[in-house]
């Protein structure tokens, strides 16, 4: 994982993650600071009941975000991002003024106004966070680049949170709190002074200050791409789900476990633990580009480890009296519950990492910001959405093992229902499976593979599985023209059929299915799509790579686009190629993690890219391995 933390060294990513990281901990010292105060000295402060002050903090807080969200989009798309960031950061430091001033005079109604800004704060800067990735961050560190905002982002949520609890409960006067605010805002402010600049993308755009139709335009703008726009519903959906969690954990540690405050840091510092190792892990994972078949991956798991947590709970441990957290700690029933909490947070890494980084990559830069900013309204929305079904359940008396479980439930009707929108996430999961289960893939030249436009690739034709492989280690969706008898192998049919495979048949087999072939290749290469044939015309019987047939020429005299040749290498003598004669006949025929690799050459012009000279740069790509 050297890679992603090697972007801790560089000054296009060091500042910036110091600058969010320290708002992010600002915002959890401040507002936990003023949540634990006003419990234990509400009768100094209001006569309101220290329930309805925690609804109404954590509101105020929220409320911005609905406000303001597609305000700070459209600033995003229209400023010099950087220069977003030290604003913002001077606006931090003018809130800690005023949260000072709430707690000079002893004002609730300044502290809350505070607190309204502080919410205000983190709503102008979320589009800035992340629209400003993707313009300093190159493809491959995109993955890594945002596992780290989420892991940062916990661990300061976590420390913030736990550092306002001992601030409010060990300093003589409140206004020590607002001076703590107000050094890590400096510190803050300093950070962002190092930030390279963000030219805007859209600087002639006209900010719309009506909050209802400008998110509407969002929105609208985030629906253009349908897998954007359900990516965001995804994120949206993590965050409510998490949320819910988050929000139990206080009463789930004193009524479910029978522990005291300490039990309630533990359950936070375990979840935030796994959240970060699961970002962390992604880049891994993911081969260093935005591998969205790792969503599903995560969704599997934050259903299977809410359930498991749910028949994991422990009945009857709460006593008239805490129990003490080494006690606690004695039970093998509290270590299955951390370890399923662990385990939902790192899958729930693996969900939300891809998510964001597909977002940021298949938006169109002069939106950006203001697809982030519909998404962190929908986030916004989910979670008061949720907090309330939560507060309804739990009020009509569901246990908090039975909200986890009915809500690990509601997450795999979710994952079902988005899948099956967008069949891409699962096809590139089984993809994803294939070639971390049965093989050990080796991908080199992928870059020369472009992220937009219209190109055609060429690859080798070794086994059946050929088209899931390069499926899985593009970075983009392809089209394949594969033979129709491979389109209909069972299994790996709802994979090419769903990813828009083009079935084709020699001209003595079936004229009009050929036909039919080339005019859709020609519509998709028109579209801008990626498309892959193997011009041997089918799986070698020997190994050994067959002349290259006419059609490659055929497809570029109606469609000029550039063409990468691929090779693929170490698939002979597997499970599922014709070794011996036939293919998928002998399971385990090689080891599992048996070694495979793929590479890719520069794009070719359609004038050199001539079947002849194409089959000999596949053939020096490929090796002697075959």
């Amino acid at each position: 994982m050297s890679g992603q933390f090697g972007l801790l060294k560089t000054r296009r990513f060091a500042p910036f993650f110091v600058t969010q990281f320290l708002g992010a901990f600002n915002d959890n010292l401040f507002k936990n600071a003023l949540i634990v105060l006003l419990t234990f000295q509400a009768a100094q402060w209001t006569t309101l009941k220290v329930e309805l002050l925690a609804n109404l903090a954590a509101g105020v807080f929220i409320l911005p975000f609905f406000l303001f969200s597609a305000t700070a989009g459209q600033l995003a798309d229209k400023y010099d991002k950087a220069m977003l960031a030290r604003l913002v950061k001077v606006l931090e430091m003018v809130i800690m003024g005023v949260a000072a001033a709430g707690f000079a005079l002893h004002s609730l109604p300044v502290l809350m106004g505070a607190l309204f800004l502080l919410g205000l704060h983190s709503t102008l800067f979320g589009p800035v966070k992340y629209a400003i990735i993707p313009q300093h961050l190159h493809e491959d560190e995109l993955v890594g680049g945002n596992a780290l905002i989420e892991a940062g982002t916990f661990v300061a949520i976590l420390i913030g949170t736990l550092a306002g609890g001992l601030l409010a409960g060990s300093v003589e006067h409140p206004a020590w709190i607002a001076f703590g605010g107000l050094v890590v805002a400096f510190a803050g402010y300093l950070a962002s002074r190092g930030i390279p600049g963000a030219p805007a993308p859209a600087p002639e755009l006209k900010i719309n200050l009506n909050p209802i139709t400008e998110t509407w335009n969002n929105i609208n703008f985030a629906r253009q791409n349908r897998a954007v726009f359900l990516s965001i519903l995804g994120i949206s959906w993590f965050w409510l789900y998490g949320a819910l969690f988050l929000a139990q954990f206080p009463a789930y540690a004193k009524n479910v476990l029978g522990g005291g405050e300490s039990v309630v840091t533990l359950l936070l510092a375990d979840f935030t633990v796994g959240i970060g190792l699961g970002s962390l892990l992604c880049e891994r994972m993911s081969g260093k580009h935005v591998e969205i078949g790792l969503v599903p991956f995560g969704s599997i798991g934050l259903t299977l480890f809410g359930l498991d947590l749910y028949f994991a709970s422990p009945v009857g441990l709460p006593g008239h009296e805490a129990h003490a957290m080494l006690a606690l700690l004695s039970l093998p029933a509290v270590w299955h519950v951390l370890f399923d909490l662990m385990m939902l947070g790192m899958f729930g890494g693996f969900f939300i990492v891809p998510l964001y980084a597909l977002v940021q990559i298949r938006s169109a830069p002069a939106q950006r910001a203001r697809i982030i900013a519909a998404n962190n309204i929908l986030n916004a929305l989910f979670m008061v959405v949720g907090a309330l079904a939560a507060a309804s359940l739990l009020g009509a008396g569901l246990s908090i093992p039975a909200l986890f479980g009915i809500a690990a439930l509601l997450n795999a009707l979710v994952a079902i229902y988005i899948y099956k929108l967008v069949p891409e996430f699962l096809i590139r999961f089984m993809a994803w499976l294939l070639t971390k289960a049965a093989y050990r893939l080796r991908s080199e030249g992928v870059e020369h593979i472009p992220h937009e436009g219209a190109a055609l690739l060429v690859c080798n034709h070794v086994s059946f599985v050929d088209a899931v492989i390069l499926m899985g280690a593009a970075p983009r969706p392809i089209r394949f023209v594969m033979d129709h008898r491979i389109f209909k192998v069972p299994l790996l049919s709802y994979i090419f059929r769903h990813s828009g495979a083009i079935p084709i048949a020699s001209a003595k087999e079936d004229a009009a299915m050929m036909e039919s072939a080339f005019s859709e290749v020609q519509k998709a290469l028109a579209a801008g799509d990626l498309v892959a044939l193997f011009p041997e015309g089918g799986i070698t019987q020997d190994g050994e790579m067959q002349a290259f047939r006419p059609g490659i020429s055929r497809i570029l005299s109606a469609s000029a686009v550039p063409v990468v040749p691929v090779a693929l290498s170490g698939l002979w003598g597997s499970y599922f190629s014709r070794v011996d004669g036939g293919a998928m006949k002998t399971p385990f025929r090689r080891r599992l993690f048996s070694s495979v690799s793929l590479r890719a050459g520069p794009a070719l012009s359609p004038e050199l890219a001539t079947p002849e000279h194409l089959r000999d740069i596949v053939l020096a790509l490929r090796g002697s391995k075959k």
